[in-house]
């Protein structure tokens, strides 16, 4: 009898938690940005929300917790509960980026999150004022090696990608331009339409309706491929600097110690969305890449790619606000 009992409790157990795992998701999933809204990253986050939860049938909002370069919003979800319900689409910046560049992080990137799916890359732009009379990098670089206390570049914020990727144009064409750090896009665009930097590093998004109405000027793109959105803008490796990429790649993930079954259910989802094709299309109108990656070795990459980009941080003199 006493048998009896246990396995009548083993399969009540069985089916309930079938039953629990068949019912995910059953509420409202937030889907944190950690950047602030109206930003290239933001865009992404409420086009992916919206796809999302039509695949999982249940709405998926998105929450903006910016700051501290990501890390405020970051550190949120890796201490949420790990129910599925509270994931956050970071970046390398989130992942990378400040990890190699803080002293003290709130969180290990490498072990505090579960990832659901690297999702693609944003590229950058090389852009100058209309003023600066250079029509391609090779006429930029000639420029400044002519005038090499004249020209300094702005990027979105210090230890940011495209605090990166103007590191890389230092180190692939052996100048020292200076660095001039702004707390955000808009401020950095601004200042390069108005003059008082020459030359800017800012996403593809934020690029294409300025070159479009010719208040700024791209003379390369810094991944590895054209964009859609600027087809005639060369890449920089195309324009001789071989190897050169600066992109800032996006992924979902959740806190650690999400379920198989939740974990297998959002990345099921989540894949369907990135294999659309309208969502293809809707994506490289913001400059984005799709890329589907489930990143089975989470730990192992991100600590390879925290440590580059350590080299590069101390061969270029980069440090976080």
């Amino acid at each position: 009898m006493k048998l009896l009992k246990r396995m009548v409790c083993a399969v009540v157990l069985a089916c309930t938690a079938m039953s629990a795992q068949a019912a995910y998701p059953e509420q409202t999933i937030t889907l944190i940005a950690p950047f602030p809204a109206g930003g290239a990253a933001d865009v992404i986050a409420r086009l992916l929300a919206k796809e999302l939860g039509d695949k999982l049938g249940k709405s998926v909002v998105v929450e903006n917790k910016s700051g501290a370069g990501s890390t405020i919003g970051a550190t949120y979800v890796a201490n949420a509960k790990p129910d599925g319900y509270t994931i956050l689409l970071g970046s390398n910046s989130t992942f990378v980026l400040n990890p190699a560049l803080m002293e003290k992080m709130p969180y290990d990137a490498s072990y505090a999150f579960d990832p659901i799916g690297k999702i693609g890359t944003l590229g950058l732009a090389l852009l100058v004022n209309p003023s600066v009379p250079a029509k391609s990098v090779a006429e930029l670089v000639a420029l400044i090696k002519a005038n090499p206390d004249k020209y300094s570049y702005g990027s979105y914020g210090n230890g940011t990608t495209s605090n990166f990727a103007g590191a890389l144009f230092n180190h692939f064409t052996g100048l020292n331009v200076t660095h001039v750090p702004y707390k955000g896009s808009a401020p950095e665009m601004n200042d390069l339409i108005g003059g008082q930097i020459p030359i800017a590093y800012d996403t593809i998004l934020a690029t294409t309706p300025q070159a479009r109405n010719g208040r700024v000027r791209p003379l390369a793109v810094t991944g590895l491929s054209r964009s859609e959105l600027l087809p005639g803008v060369p890449t920089m490796d195309e324009s001789g600097y071989k190897g050169y990429e600066a992109v800032a790649w996006q992924a979902i993930v959740a806190p650690k110690g999400l379920p198989k079954e939740v974990k297998d259910r959002l990345q099921k989802a989540l894949a369907d969305v990135i294999a659309d094709p309208a969502v293809k299309l809707k994506m490289q109108q913001t400059g984005f890449d799709l890329v589907w990656d489930t990143m089975p070795n989470w730990p192992e990459s991100i600590r390879a790619e925290i440590a580059e980009a350590k080299k590069i941080a101390a061969q270029a003199n980069i440090k976080a606000d």
